[in-house]
């Protein structure tokens, strides 16, 4: 038990994982507040779309 307690400790393959796990995290989560911080302005953009091409007559 403590040879494969001391292989785990020195095993680094673990601490990588780790890593890339914390940086998929990261770039999840900035993508969330970008996604929040984005979302009011484009639906208000939309809709000032919306009501200018429903304003809007077509010529013949």
């Amino acid at each position: 038990m403590t040879k494969f307690l001391s292989k785990f400790r020195r095993d680094e393959d673990g601490a990588v994982t780790v890593d890339w796990v914390v940086l998929t995290a990261a770039i999840v989560g900035l993508g969330v507040a970008v996604m929040g911080t984005v979302k009011g302005g484009v639906g208000d953009l939309g809709d000032k779309i919306s009501s200018s091409l429903s304003s809007q007559t077509v010529g013949s």
